[in-house]
């Protein structure tokens, strides 16, 4: 099996250039779905096809958007089980060719991913009309603040992002959130036949799967939620103060972040393999050792680039070696190689996040939240914090956003699974989610990193079991790992 682990943290879609268009297709709930071969260059053994979705469901009788879907079929079609429908995360990750499966899932059911609305090949959000109003999302993609003249720069640049997409985007930008996007999920569903949804959603996915089993509590069949969002945090906060603070820095990623490094640089000083180690040296004081002198006089690496590829390494560890290799490096202060991850290649979601979350309005908010989260989790407080900053500008809002009840009961338990050191979705906000469901089950994974599918065998069997016939591991279970961080994969 394999996963997409990292959330996707660019906001704004940087390839489109030019205003969307609204493309005919076959209309999910009345045709089903006509399934044909896929564009050249696509992973080999998927069908395509594209359906027809209201662009507002308030106005179904409206203009209409395009969804991609791409499917995986069954290998035992004679006994074919059903459709599972899957979300690799995001928000802004393409999903229709699917990277969640088993083989027996493969095996058992056709496994469908779609591309949300406004992403990949589904209608998209055009955001700029010249490749000179791409030039402020350049500067900001990647990076955050630490002086006040990099805070002065940074807030203009995103403003000006966020009038671009307000220019450029049309009507699409106002039906971004993710009800809009669970409600398509709904007609895909009823398209294939599928009289109740089973579905793999990761980070979030997560939110996805837990908006659409409030708002379909009677159409779940069994929803498995890996690398698990608060969606209380996500959405508002679990207090009226909590309006003033960015989204990005309520879900609390940060704090896990830090002890994901933590474990790493603990892992790293017991394991000859590690090359950050030295014996005799805190391993934590030669990381900061790094950080004091990029943040006073940046070298051919930056202060940021440190925090940057530190968290996406530790989105899973089988990065360690790298990172080791990565910090090592940069005690010389020389150009380090990158760690290779799909941050920075997986762009988009950013009209998604802004409908969804409440955030402050003043743009003030960011440097100060950033201060207060950096004294929790150096340099990953400010790098969480500024994810989130275009919300402060975005011109238009969804109506159909979802605040809640998020407690509504589903016919079957709800499959959570988180790891105890997630620097994206952190295991506490897992905790309060299996709380704050109407029906849900935590199942742990003893383990750093973003997502528990893909890394034990004991949460690949329990995706199985659930998935294909309803099965729950026992309260409480927690897997282990089946490799150590410095083991040869």
């Amino acid at each position: 099996m394999t996963t997409i682990r990292v959330r996707t943290a660019a906001l704004i879609t940087l390839t489109a250039l030019t205003a969307g268009t609204f493309a005919p297709a076959a209309s999910a709930a009345s045709t089903g779905i006509a399934w044909g071969p896929c564009p050249a260059g696509s992973p080999p053994g998927y069908d395509c096809a594209e359906v027809e979705v209201p662009l507002s469901y308030q106005d179904p009788g409206g203009p209409r958007i395009t969804l991609a879907l791409g499917r995986l079929p069954a290998t035992d079609q004679k006994h074919k089980r059903g459709t599972v429908f899957t979300n690799p995360g995001g928000p802004g990750n393409p999903g229709r060719f699917s990277e969640f499966q088993t083989p027996s899932l493969h095996r058992q059911f056709d496994i469908v991913g779609f591309d949300p609305r406004g992403v990949g090949a589904s209608t998209p959000i055009r955001c700029f009309a010249s490749e000179a109003e791409t030039e402020p999302l350049k500067r900001v993609l990647g990076t955050f603040p630490i002086t006040t003249e990099q805070e002065t720069r940074h807030t203009a640049d995103v403003r000006e992002v966020a009038a671009s997409c307000g220019r450029n985007a049309g009507p699409l930008l106002g039906h971004l959130s993710t009800t809009n996007v669970a409600r398509d999920l709904d007609r895909l569903r009823e398209a294939v036949g599928e009289p109740r949804l089973r579905y793999y959603g990761l980070s979030y996915g997560t939110y996805l799967g837990e908006v659409y089993a409030n708002l379909f509590p009677h159409r779940v069949g069994a929803l498995a939620l890996d690398a698990v969002d608060d969606p209380i945090a996500w959405s508002t906060g679990h207090r009226p103060e909590d309006a003033n603070v960015p989204f990005s820095t309520r879900l609390g990623g940060f704090r896990d972040a830090d002890r994901a490094l933590q474990a790493f640089l603990d892992t790293c000083a017991a394991d000859t393999r590690c090359a950050f180690r030295e014996p005799g040296t805190d391993l934590r004081a030669k990381y900061n050792g790094i950080l004091d002198r990029l943040e006073a006089t940046p070298g051919a690496i930056t202060y940021q680039d440190v925090v940057r590829r530190t968290h996406n390494a530790l989105t899973d560890e089988a990065n360690s070696p790298a990172l080791a290799e990565f910090l090592q490096s940069a005690t010389k202060s020389v150009s380090a190689k990158a760690i290779v991850t799909p941050f920075d290649s997986a762009l988009g979601g950013g009209g998604t996040i802004c409908a969804d979350t409440t955030n402050p309005r003043d743009p003030a908010a960011w440097p100060k939240a950033a201060r207060a989260a950096d004294r929790e989790s150096r340099g990953f407080g400010s790098y969480d914090t500024y994810l989130s900053m275009p919300c402060a500008f975005w011109p238009i809002t969804d109506p159909a956003r979802y605040t809640g009840p998020w407690n509504r009961p589903t016919a079957p338990i709800l499959l959570l699974a988180n790891g105890k050191g997630d620097p994206e979705t952190p295991y506490a906000g897992a905790k309060r989610t299996e709380r704050v469901l109407g029906d849900a089950r935590l199942l742990t994974l003893d383990a750093w990193g973003h997502g528990a599918a893909n890394r034990s065998e004991c949460v690949d069997a329990a995706l199985d079991a659930y998935l294909t016939y309803g099965r729950l591991p026992a309260r409480g279970t927690v897997c282990a790992p089946d490799h150590a961080p410095f083991d040869a994969r």
